[in-house]
């Protein structure tokens, strides 16, 4: 077992308990079981420019806890299906599709996103994964089965939170992937392989500061509930998590790890 499967077991495990729910209100005001760096706000925006609807079918690669799943399915109309590769956080994301009378329109399975997604193709209008596409080993194999699974003039969205844009030591790379497999990527290098992998790039934008102030955000938030989480994580996994927020709130402020969104379109043929 990985220690990032270690890190969500303990997240998704203790999802509901009252310093986690505490943790997420502080930092992201509205609270979706995150464990990234979107906030509900952000994510409308990812929505709307995925030009979903009523009819179209959606996925969310690495969808966690399932909030953002759950959320895209009541802003936009569309049905929407989650994968993730942890099981508790599934379990999870079941129970609030159920809670939230979503159960005929959203459904979440266990799978893993680095091998070939158990979908047919051209099964889906839209695909988004957010802050995860760096934990998948091969990203060209990665982007070829999205495309795979979307129907022609279908888009995609991803973000990448570690696009390296500036000098990095070891000791802070080492920080920064702390928690479990990272794919760092240079500059230029997520816009290649789109285009290698058949998509039409249609932005990519800098959305960095959103995940430095949710950093620090979280990083306060959870020091304020040091002894409640500490019980629930261990104090060896508490101060590592810490560990790991201040580096990624140190590497974004100076902008020398950024996040991009990248939006894409795979070609419609003529």
């Amino acid at each position: 077992m990985t220690k990032e499967v270690e890190l969500y077991d303990a997240h998704y495990g203790t999802l509901e308990a009252d310093p986690q729910v505490a943790v997420r209100r502080e930092t992201w005001g509205e609270d979706l079981g995150q464990a990234s760096w979107i906030t509900a706000g952000e994510a409308h925006e990812f929505f709307r420019a995925l030009e979903l609807g009523p009819g179209q079918r959606a996925l969310e690669v690495a969808c966690g806890a399932g909030g953002i799943t759950c959320r895209m399915a009541v802003e936009t109309g569309a049905r929407c299906v989650g994968v993730d590769l942890n099981a508790h956080g599934v379990e999870a994301a079941g129970r609030l599709a159920s809670a939230m009378g979503l159960s005929r329109r959203v459904s979440f399975q266990v799978a893993d996103a680095g091998d070939r997604l158990p979908f047919p193709d051209e099964a889906f209008d839209a695909v988004f994964c957010n802050d995860s596409i760096n934990h998948l080993p091969d990203r060209a194999r990665v982007l070829r089965d999205w495309h795979r699974v979307l129907r022609p003039g279908g888009r995609l969205l991803f973000t990448d939170p570690i696009v390296v844009t500036g000098q990095l030591s070891n000791e802070e790379i080492r920080a920064r992937s702390s928690i479990g497999y990272f794919l760092f990527t240079p500059v230029g290098c997520n816009e290649r392989l789109l285009a290698e992998s058949g998509f039409d790039l249609r932005e990519a934008r800098d959305v960095t500061p959103a995940m430095a102030s949710v950093a620090e955000r979280w990083r306060k938030a959870r020091a304020s509930r040091r002894g409640a989480l500490a019980t629930l994580e261990g104090e060896p996994a508490f101060d590592g998590v810490q560990r790991f927020l201040e580096a990624v709130h140190v590497l974004a402020s100076e902008r020398r790890l950024s996040r991009y969104a990248y939006l894409a379109a795979k070609h419609v043929p003529a």
